[in-house]
């Protein structure tokens, strides 16, 4: 049987979820546009639901919790949360949730779809061709880096950090990481040692991040950090963009002092500078990590089941509040 709750969706996501929502509540409201609620509009439409399922693109800070006057879950489409005030969602007694897990592999696979095409100047050569200036083989065209041997740095050994460094073992690539507890399995399947930021950064070919975006990490990596690693390595983001200070980036990049870079995620989403824009020695992709089928549905399916949870007096598996039980 249907419960009489009102769950709000802020935009389209794989049908499998929806389905979900349909079969447990009466009310589902799914934003059918093909963009993004508009401020005013979130305001209004989280007015009288017993539930939320949004993008982290959908900022839910206070103004916006404060208007949930019915609200007991906030279930986010994503691993990182940091586009909701939790704290204001836990003052009122809402549930927040992610959905870890269900997204690793596709953004692991991502991350080296960046190494590979940064280090091998794929982008570059696929517009060369393009453009018509191939013109036949020749010994100093388009060389790039050879990965066998060289060392990875990864900054966060966590879910999606751990899955980047197992892949490397393929690449007789060398691990290190940074991270605030061992990995022991890093540490077992590929021979990773544990190490200081600024160790890694000074002995990292290529450097890969994947720590949540906190009030600590937030510009993790600016001019002083990029200073310390090698003119021939190469950084890769597809955490969140804002852990990187973007400007000192593009001087880095703009000034060869690191060979390039690979970015899924910015400082400003959805803009992204001119000047980053205009750099032939980085790769750049629209926020796409967890952008397969199988990533996507998985996560949808999770966000409405944590909803389903919720409403029925469970506990789901990904709480990121969990305090707001104690209350």
């Amino acid at each position: 049987m249907k419960k009489d709750f009102t769950i709000l969706v802020t935009r389209q996501i794989p049908e499998p979820g929806i389905q979900i929502l349909r079969k447990n509540f009466k009310n589902v409201i799914v934003n059918t546009k093909d963009r993004n609620l508009t401020r005013e509009e979130l305001l209004k439409s989280v007015k009288g639901i017993d539930a939320l399922l949004c993008l982290l693109n959908d900022r839910i800070d206070a103004e916006v919790i404060a208007n949930m006057d019915k609200c007991k879950v906030i279930s986010n489409y994503a691993v990182g949360f940091n586009n909701i005030d939790v704290e204001s969602a836990t003052k009122r007694g809402i549930v927040v949730t992610n959905t870890p897990g269900v997204l690793t592999d596709a953004t692991a696979d991502l991350t080296w779809a960046l190494i590979l095409a940064v280090t091998r100047r794929i982008v570059e050569a696929d517009k060369f061709v393009r453009k018509g200036k191939f013109k036949g083989w020749a010994p100093m065209l388009m060389l790039g880096m050879e990965l066998a041997g060289k060392t990875l740095g990864i900054i966060g050994a966590g879910r999606i950090g751990t899955a980047v460094g197992l892949r490397a073992k393929g690449f007789k690539m060398k691990v290190i990481y940074f991270n605030t507890n061992r990995n022991e399995i890093l540490e077992e399947e590929v021979g990773a040692k544990k190490v200081s930021l600024q160790t890694l950064l000074k002995n990292s070919d290529i450097v890969t991040i994947h720590v949540p975006l906190t009030p600590k990490t937030k510009h993790l990596i600016g001019e002083k950090e990029l200073k310390l690693m090698k003119k021939t390595a190469y950084l890769i983001n597809t955490s969140r963009g804002e852990v990187v200070d973007e400007k000192a980036l593009i001087k880095a990049l703009k000034t060869r002092r690191i060979a390039g870079a690979g970015l899924d995620v910015f400082e400003l989403e959805p803009f992204v500078p001119k000047e980053l824009r205009e750099l032939d020695n980085v790769v750049l992709t629209p926020h796409i990590g967890s952008a397969t089928v199988e990533a996507r549905t998985k996560m949808a399916i999770v966000a409405a089941e944590n909803i389903v949870k919720v409403l029925s007096g469970k506990t789901p598996a990904n709480v990121v509040n969990p305090e707001v039980f104690k209350k």
